[in-house]
Parts: C-alpha cells; sequence; structure tokens
C-alpha cells in the first residue's frame, strides 16, 4: 500500500495486546514482532505462538493487519532453517533484525552488531533467502551503523544484494540509541544506493514529522514505534489526513477504554507480578502527550495489585477527576469507593 505506516517492533513493549490495540484504533497498515532469538538449533513452535499469537489467526491482528515475524540471530544456516519453518506455519514474510542496540543482544553477537560484518549481512539474508519459498519476502531492519556511518551504504548493498526484498533504516548507529536527533537525510542515501524500497524510520513522533521523514528521504513507507506508543491515534491521523479529511488525535476519553481493554489482554498473557509494570509503562509512554496519563501513573505508580489496579483502573469517579483536574483520591478512598 502507497504511503503506508507499519508498526515497529519493539522488545518488550509492542506485544501482542498493544498491537492490537493499535491496529484496532486503525491507520496502521502491517506490524513486525518483537523479535523471536533465534541462537544454535530449531524454535518451538510454541515459542512463536508465545511471541507471535497471531500466527494462530492467519498471522493478523484482530484488526486483519497483517503480522510479519522478526527473527535475530548470527547464524545464517539455523536462521534459515527457522526461516523455513515459519514459511510453513504459513508466515506472510520473514524479517530480520540487524538494528537492535540491546546491549545483551549486542553481546551475543545480535541486532546491530553485525554492521560491523557486512558480509555476515549478506550472508545470512542469503541462507534464509534460499531457505523460504520465492512468495515469501524476507526483509531486513537496520540503523546507520554500529558506532558511526562508515559502512552504512556497503550494509544496505549487502541486505539487497542477498535478496532482501525491503529495507527498513533507523536513522541512527548503535552507540547512538534514541538520541535525538534522527538523521533523516541518511535515509535517502541509503534509498539511493538499492534497488530495493527503503522503510523510513526513527522519531516521528506527529502527523509533520511523518510529512516531513517523507520529503527528506523520500520513502513512501514509514515505520513508526515510540511515537505511535504515546500517541495511539497517530496512524489514524495520518491516514485520515492521506485521504484529504482533517485528522484529529484521540482524546484522553477516547483513549481510557483502550488502555483498560489493554489491561486486560495483559493480565490474560503474564503473571498477575508482571501486568502491572506492563501497565505503567504505557502510561510512561502515553504521558509524554497526556497529561491525564501523567496524573494517572502518580495515582497507581506504588500499586503492585494486579486486580486493585484493575479496579483502579476502572473506577469512573477516579479517572474522570483526573480528566477535570479535581483533587485526586487518596489510594484508600478509591478501594473504598469500589
Amino acid at each position: 500500500m502507497k504511503h503506508a505506516v507499519i508498526l515497529a517492533p519493539m522488545e518488550g513493549l509492542v506485544d501482542a495486546p498493544l498491537r492490537d490495540i493499535l491496529t484496532r484504533i486503525g491507520g496502521i497498515d502491517r506490524c513486525v514482532s518483537e523479535f523471536i532469538r533465534v541462537t544454535d538449533g530449531p524454535l518451538n513452535t510454541g515459542t512463536i505462538r508465545r511471541i507471535v499469537p497471531e500466527s494462530l489467526h492467519d498471522w493478523k491482528t484482530a484488526a486483519g493487519v497483517p503480522v510479519h515475524p522478526q527473527l535475530l540471530g548470527s547464524d545464517p544456516d539455523w536462521l534459515a532453517h527457522n526461516a523455513a519453518l515459519l514459511a510453513e506455519l504459513g508466515a506472510p514474510a520473514v524479517d530480520l533484525n540487524f538494528g537492535c542496540p540491546a546491549k545483551t543482544v549486542n553481546r551475543h553477537r545480535g541486532g546491530a552488531t553485525l554492521l560491523r560484518e557486512p558480509d555476515t549481512l549478506y550472508q545470512i539474508v542469503a541462507a534464509v533467502r534460499a531457505a523460504t519459498p520465492a512468495a515469501i519476502p524476507v526483509t531486513a531492519k537496520m540503523r546507520l551503523g554500529y558506532s558511526d556511518t562508515s559502512l552504512t551504504l556497503e550494509c544496505a548493498s549487502a541486505l539487497a544484494d542477498a535478496g532482501a526484498a525491503e529495507i527498513a533504516v533507523h536513522a541512527r548507529t548503535k552507540v547512538e540509541g534514541y538520541k535525538p536527533p534522527a538523521h533523516w537525510e541518511w535515509l535517502a542515501r541509503v534509498r539511493e544506493s538499492v534497488a530495493v524500497p527503503v522503510v523510513a524510520n526513527g522519531d516521528v513522533t506527529s502527523l509533520d514529522d511523518y510529512q516531513e521523514i517523507r520529503r527528506v528521504s523520500g520513502c513512501e513507507q514509514v515505520m513508526i514505534g515510540r511515537g505511535l506508543v504515546a500517541r495511539p491515534g497517530l496512524a489514524h491521523c495520518i491516514r485520515t489526513t492521506e485521504q484529504g479529511m482533517a485528522g484529529a488525535d484521540l482524546s484522553w476519553t477516547e483513549l481510557q477504554p483502550w488502555l483498560l481493554d489493554f489491561y486486560r489482554q495483559v493480565r490474560e498473557r503474564v503473571a498477575d507480578r508482571h501486568a502491572p509494570g506492563r501497565c505503567k509503562q504505557w502510561l510512561g509512554f502515553l504521558a509524554q502527550h497526556y497529561p491525564q496519563a501523567q496524573a494517572l501513573f502518580d495515582v497507581v505508580r506504588r500499586q503492585t495489585c494486579a486486580e486493585e489496579l484493575q479496579v483502579m483502573l476502572a473506577q469512573d469517579r477516579q479517572l474522570l477527576a483526573i480528566q477535570r483536574g479535581e483533587p485526586r483520591l487518596q489510594l484508600n478512598e478509591i478501594v473504598e469507593a469500589r
């Protein structure tokens, strides 16, 4: 789809519940899953189903948005073997992670550390391409490099020459992490150096950012991660604007039911001891755009009981007070108000 918005893979953040919520809000054309780590053996099908439960539903979210599984590793043979398994399970594409900046991942020779080895990038993509049916695209995500941009174009060419059908580029090096600014001008250089589509990624947090990254990069597709987590209505705003209509953000009132639905799904997937932290994590992102989210976070930040947090989230009295800027209820008042 022209001008497609792609939901970025973000380990430990953009999981199945959040993919479900964000794609039902609308405007997202494709998702890439959290990475599935490949070491020195075959993947267990249960692991794939756990990380990408959409694989049980034709690899689509409830809103019908495709989810492409992503593999992370450094062994060409085992990556190829497991890519073939994904193909057998009906995956619509196989994405390869060469962009993760996490220290633990890089220490185990995965993610962005491989950007220092263009030959290895070529070997991995070529092996995966050879192991999967031609009808299933093999795609890749990279950064501009590990510590500098000296190998950026060589890495992009290695991926394309080995058979990658598309390359998503986060416009920073591994060392830069998420430190602003993203170098959008480099996206144009990468796009001009390869004969496959390049997806622009990095620091898109508003409609203006989306329009500017497309202008500077020349890319038709944009991948958004943190910007969509903090502003869940951003993709819908982009789509309606592209269709010639006025795009509008979600109000906090409109977002509240989605937050409650998200937390319900989280509790179905993880142990109760982990669920509150997952909810607070999203509230922390939402607070970047919604003052009400910060106010709600302040109320629930010390709550560790999953059930009590659900009660607190569902308290209309408390939520309305936050919206109106009224004095916040104390925890004991909230519990007593059930």
